[in-house]
């Protein structure tokens, strides 16, 4: 006899406590071992890279260590007055577009 989708949702249910109990369980073994290990080594919370200056105690790698190319930052030539910002390449921006069409020019919002 085939099961019902009833029946397979309530397997699914029971597999997934059975999952979190191995879990748990695990976890505490792998916890135990951490501690052995520190205790062991005498290993601090900085050692660990959790004790540290400002929010984040583990230290960023910059992108440059990453092999990660960082964008190149680029000069803002036009502004408006609501903050809207150009640096002069690609396509122009549609309130630099709708401000040229109403009879200003670039020279209106370059930045000195």
């Amino acid at each position: 006899m085939t099961k019902t989708y009833a029946q397979y949702i309530k397997q699914i249910e029971v597999l997934k406590a059975d999952a979190e109990k191995a879990r748990r369980k695990e976890v505490q073994g792998v916890v135990g071992r951490i501690r052995e290990a520190i205790d062991a080594y005498g290993l601090t919370a900085e050692d660990l890279g959790f004790a540290g200056k400002g929010k984040s105690a583990v230290k960023a790698v910059p992108a440059k260590k990453r092999g990660v190319k960082a964008k190149p930052v680029r000069e803002i030539k036009f502004r408006n007055d609501s903050g809207g910002t150009w640096g002069g390449r690609g396509k122009r921006p549609q309130w630099l577009r709708d401000a040229l069409a109403s009879g200003k020019t670039l020279a209106d919002f370059a930045v000195k």
